[in-house]
């Protein structure tokens, strides 16, 4: 099963690289993912499309408020590694993903 994923930031722009570098990531490891990112004020919108939700460390003081939110919907938030974001990281932010998903 396809688990969906969606970076959260300020303008949707910083996050657009990081997730280029999760789909490689993902394609290298043959593991079927779908990876989008946004500005963080669509995720009311975007909260039922998604299995987990990962802001960027500009945004990550809306952790609270978004979890919140997301428990209603059995869904996660987490705040991405600030190295792994700083270093652009996609293997390892797609690993933390993953791993919050309790995927292998």
């Amino acid at each position: 099963m396809e688990k969906k994923i969606l970076l959260l930031c300020a303008a949707g722009m910083s996050t657009s690289l990081l997730v280029t570098k999760m789909i490689k990531a993902a394609e290298e490891k043959n593991i079927k993912v779908k990876i989008e990112a946004c500005p963080v004020e669509q995720f009311n919108e975007k909260v039922n499309e998604f299995d987990i939700f990962l802001l960027g460390p500009q945004v990550r003081f809306k952790h609270t408020d978004l979890s919140n939110i997301a428990n209603e919907y059995n869904k996660k938030v987490e705040v991405i590694n600030m190295v792994d974001y700083g270093t652009m990281n996609g293997a390892k932010v797609l690993e933390a993903a993953l791993k919050a998903l309790n995927v292998n």
